[in-house]
């Protein structure tokens, strides 16, 4: 297994670990995470570590690609794997996020259901040869959805400290463009799923 594959496996990995950090029951075990003030708003430490462990997974998703363009070492379990760590990485989060009541269950729902979606698409027009690339609304999706997540660990700073609900605004606009990025995958490859062999 090549190093970009292995950056893969690894982001992978960190997917358990952020859900047992999230949840974990620290008062029944008598642990205390310290809560740190930033312009007079709250941030939970585990809150913090959560946003640092998404970090090296953002940064490994950049670097894996980064690495397999440069040397050349772009392979089908690379092509699989990649767009599937971070769809479960940012879904994971999210559904983490609507467990605790932060997001709406709806905007989640429509994001899983969207990823679904298209990557059945993909499949269906890649048996037919057809390969799709992700493309301007998809790449926006994501960004929205990285920042959306950014600032729902951070408690909406430094957006809270005016009022501003500017986390809850990023959530629902990611998953209008999802919506509609998902409509644009399915417009590219309605005539791979309609037709008949």
């Amino acid at each position: 297994m090549n190093l970009p594959n292995r950056l893969t496996v690894f982001r992978i990995l960190l997917i358990p670990i952020v859900i047992l950090v999230y949840l974990f029951p620290y008062s029944q075990f008598n642990i205390n995470m310290p809560v740190y003030y930033v312009v007079n708003m709250p941030i939970s430490s585990v809150n913090l570590i959560v946003l640092l462990i998404f970090a090296v997974a953002s940064f490994t998703d950049f670097l894996d690609g980064y690495i397999a363009r440069k040397n050349h070492l772009i392979t089908t379990f690379g092509k699989f794997a990649d767009p599937i760590a971070d769809k479960l990485l940012v879904n994971t989060l999210f559904i983490l996020f609507a467990y605790r009541n932060l997001i709406p269950v709806v905007a989640v729902i429509i994001m899983i259901s969207r990823d679904t979606i298209v990557d059945g698409c993909r499949m269906i027009a890649s048996s037919s040869g057809k390969v799709v690339a992700a493309g301007y609304l998809g790449k926006l999706k994501t960004v929205l959805q990285m920042v959306s997540i950014v600032l729902i660990l951070l408690n909406n700073i430094p957006f809270e400290y005016y009022r501003l609900p500017i986390s809850n605004v990023m959530v629902w606009f990611s998953t209008f463009v999802s919506f509609a990025s998902g409509i644009s995958y399915f417009n590219q490859m309605k005539e791979y799923i309609f037709e008949s062999k």
